[in-house]
């Protein structure tokens, strides 16, 4: 029974509620986009169908008739379309999230140079934010794979700055662990338990979860996947075979570039986001913890890093969602992500439509679960009121 002096909102007066001139336009709004998405959509099949135009996502279970140079699942001429678009989304993800990785270190690094009490070390940082901000990334793409390909030695004369690491025109080699056919399955099981454990951070504000116990669950799958295999693990050292290197890891030059020219113009941001963090932070924090005898660089970790975190993590997840959808740039340079399978396919098939909306889906699908990520991240690390 509602209570004494309340009474429910009559039908009237949500109808009235419902006419208000704010709730009426975003109803408008939401009709308008609505006829006119219908209308494109129709429009454009009736142009296609016209045009004698093949439409839909059929080709997708069609033959692709090309190779791709670089692949973290197996892939080869005759595999379908589809397996091609999933070589290339995980092509991209592969570099993003390695870039995402060496440009915060990098940024951390240059942003940390910048507050250095040397003159020199301020000024050699400065320096570089400026340069790489400032020349487009294409430009730095074609530069560094330029650099690679036509002034590093042939195979036979590579450079090996330590035992079992070579660089040449053909790219960067590397030793590998060889875990005798269960690399695929031991793959799986650490994203599977990487996932288990950003299940249970969600968790922690409600379960009482040591950090140690998350970090087992994140790497005990794995662990128990290759032990239940009885591969023997052992070590692959690249060596001169005939015109090139076998055994090891292999980093293509097209990889190298891409990654170099991603990292190093994305620190340059992370870095001015970095240091307004720290320079956001009150200066009596500083204080304070001299004053407890804590030394300048266990301030830093300790009192003046978590604290601007809070600062740093919403422009630091732009940054991450550009170096993302810049990624689509390794077209230039032949690098097979996911932009240049789209290509690829739309020569051989004539479907632009459809590849184009691959595109914008996959994108936005990374971008999005990027944001949330963050956003999450940003809430846990946000000051709670009293």
């Amino acid at each position: 029974m509602p209570a004494a002096g309340h009474t429910r909102p009559s039908s009237a007066r949500r109808s009235r509620a419902l006419m208000r001139p704010a709730v009426m336009a975003q109803v408008l709004f939401v009709v308008t986009i609505l006829v006119l998405g219908y209308a494109l959509v129709q429009i454009t099949q009736g142009n296609l169908d016209r045009l004698s135009v093949k439409s839909g996502y059929g080709f997708l279970a069609e033959k692709a008739p090309f190779e791709l140079g670089e692949s973290l699942i197996p892939f080869s001429a005759g595999d379908t379309y589809l397996r091609a678009f999933v070589v290339g989304i995980l092509n991209t993800l592969k570099v993003a999230a390695l870039g995402i990785v060496l440009s915060t270190v990098l940024g951390l690094l240059i942003a940390l140079g910048q507050l250095s009490p040397s003159v020199v070390v301020a000024r050699v940082c400065r320096f570089y934010i400026e340069t790489a901000r400032n020349v487009p990334l294409l430009m730095q793409l074609i530069f560094w794979y330029a650099l690679i390909t036509a002034s590093l030695p042939r195979v036979k004369q590579a450079l090996s700055p330590m035992p079992g690491v070579y660089l040449s025109n053909r790219g960067l080699n590397l030793p590998s662990l060889d875990m005798g056919g269960a690399g695929g399955a031991v793959a799986l099981a650490l994203l599977a338990g990487m996932i288990a454990a950003i299940v249970l951070l969600m968790l922690r504000r409600r379960i009482a979860i040591s950090p140690w116990f998350i970090g087992a669950v994140s790497i005990l799958p794995a662990l128990l996947t290759w032990a239940a295999s009885g591969a023997v693990l052992s070590a692959q050292m690249p060596e001169l075979k005939g015109f090139n290197f076998r055994g090891g890891m292999a980093v293509s030059p097209e990889f190298l570039a891409l990654l170099l020219g991603l990292t190093i113009y994305t620190a340059a941001f992370n870095a001015e986001v970095i240091r307004a963090g720290v320079l956001g932070v009150p200066k009596g924090q500083r204080e304070a913890a001299t004053a407890l005898g804590l030394k300048p660089a266990t301030t830093m970790r300790l009192v003046i890093i978590p604290q601007a975190l809070r600062i740093i993590i919403p422009p630091m997840g732009n940054n991450y969602l550009n170096l993302t959808k810049e990624s689509s740039l390794a077209v230039a340079i032949g690098y097979p992500e996911v932009v240049r399978v789209a290509n690829i396919t739309l020569a051989e098939t004539s479907q632009s439509i459809e590849c184009i909306s691959i595109i914008m889906l996959v994108f936005l699908t990374i971008s999005l679960t990027t944001s949330a990520l963050l956003n999450w991240f940003n809430a846990r690390a946000a000051l709670v009121s009293r």
